[in-house]
């Protein structure tokens, strides 16, 4: 087909040698290449906007809203802590040890039921300065109340393990068992199950941990040198549930390893730069979403944003990882029970959005009959036996609330940051 001067329709080529550029021809020629060309644009842009959108689209739907979980929290509003601090969030992190769902079931029989193999209250400052995710162990010797079973019908109050509250009524029971026991109020929560972790593991090339022996556990099928090693998604879900086989065998030392590899997990993610790169990005938000289940106001991409947009900002070493004060239960070795008043003033601070500070090896009180220890801060030390109360039940050196300007400095807690090393 050609136009009526003979040039072929549609042709982008400029006027030829000797031809007026002012041409009717060279005019209508310039408009069609011009149109031709934005069409070409435009149609690149829609591409790359419908993929984007496809794309958006999939990771919205990977997310599972928790609306029974709602549901039942409302019924129980009046009993619920009211929040302190305008803008400080509070969320319940779950994992999940059920057996169904895919590739679960490798991990053990599905009984039909399940409980909360990990639990960490994640407590983000109003600031957005400071991070501290706290530990709650399965074992903990709680009371749990009368919560809605799956099934329709109501269970009674009972003293139980922590994680009997998950297996009996789900989020929402272990969310009203969390109230409850530290009075802070639980702004959202999310519940992930063995096969998210591994995915999110594997979206991020692997994570580097430090052991300081081997470890050959037959039952976790986890067999590692000593050292600095990266684990592989099915390593790093056998390397953080492990028990018996690693360090005491005990819970507590169990929540120890699970806070360090969630550090050494934020560091891999900040230091790949992970969220400025789409294409880092998508893979590692695909494994995120694709076994979530959260609350209705995290059940989207941009509920998830503006809680990673609070995260993004804050240092790895003001992202502290502690496990509530505890001690073997009275009654059983085998279970747990709260440090008081430690655990108590733990839960006050972090319900006032104030400040916490952790340690590996924090300040202990010396025994009845022992000589005091000091307390060093700013380069000057005092007697740890010079206290003042704070009216709570617990006591702080009289120099150490002088120097810090306030009458109630920052306590120490057994814990570490994301910042470090685990080989340090």
């Amino acid at each position: 087909m050609t136009d009526t001067d003979g040039t072929p329709s549609g042709s982008p080529e400029e006027p030829g040698p000797g031809a007026s550029p002012t041409g009717a021809g060279a005019g209508r020629r310039r408009r069609r290449w011009l149109r031709w060309t934005a069409t070409g644009v435009a149609v690149v842009v829609l591409g790359a906007v419908a993929v984007g959108w496809a794309a958006y689209e999939k990771l919205n739907g990977n997310i599972t809203a928790d609306n029974d979980t709602a549901a039942e929290l409302a019924r129980y509003e009046r009993e619920r802590p009211t929040a302190l601090v305008r803008d400080a969030q509070n969320i319940l992190l779950i994992g999940s040890d059920s057996r169904s769902g895919a590739g679960n079931k490798k991990y053990g029989r599905d009984s039909g039921t399940e409980r909360s193999d990990t639990t960490i209250l994640l407590h983000l400052a109003a600031n957005r300065r400071s991070a501290t995710a706290m530990s709650l162990p399965r074992d903990l010797m709680v009371d749990v109340p009368g919560c809605r079973r799956p099934d329709g019908t109501r269970t009674d109050p009972m003293f139980a393990m922590f994680n009997y509250a998950f297996e009996v009524g789900g989020s929402a029971c272990t969310i009203r068992t969390v109230e409850k026991l530290t009075n802070i109020r639980v702004d959202h929560h999310m519940v992930v199950d063995f096969h998210g972790f591994k995915d999110m593991v594997e979206a991020v090339d692997g994570v580097e941990v430090c052991l300081r022996e081997p470890i050959d556990d037959k039952a976790a099928k986890l067999r590692l040198p000593a050292g600095k090693v990266v684990l592989n998604g099915e390593q790093a879900l056998g390397y953080v549930r492990a028990r018996k086989s690693i360090g005491n065998g005990s819970d507590t030392d169990r929540m120890d390893r699970q806070q360090r590899f969630l550090g050494a997990l934020i560091s891999k993610v900040r230091s790949d730069d992970v969220l400025f790169n789409p294409a880092k990005l998508y893979p590692v938000l695909d494994a995120a979403t694709s076994s979530l289940t959260t609350d209705p106001g995290l059940a989207s991409l941009r509920g998830l944003y503006d809680l990673a947009r609070g995260l993004r900002g804050i240092p790895t070493d003001s992202i502290q990882f502690l496990t509530v004060p505890r001690t073997s239960y009275v009654l059983n070795a085998n279970r747990d029970q709260l440090v008081e008043p430690a655990a108590a003033r733990l839960f006050k601070r972090l319900r006032a959005d104030k400040p916490v500070v952790v340690a590996k090896e924090p300040p202990t009180r010396p025994a009845q009959g022992q000589a005091p220890h000091s307390v060093s801060l700013y380069g000057k030390s005092f007697r740890d036996d010079e206290e003042k109360s704070d009216g709570h039940g617990m006591s702080t050196p009289i120099g150490v609330a002088r120097l810090s300007g306030t009458p109630d400095p920052a306590p120490t807690f057994r814990g570490n940051t994301a910042a470090q090393d685990a080989c340090g």
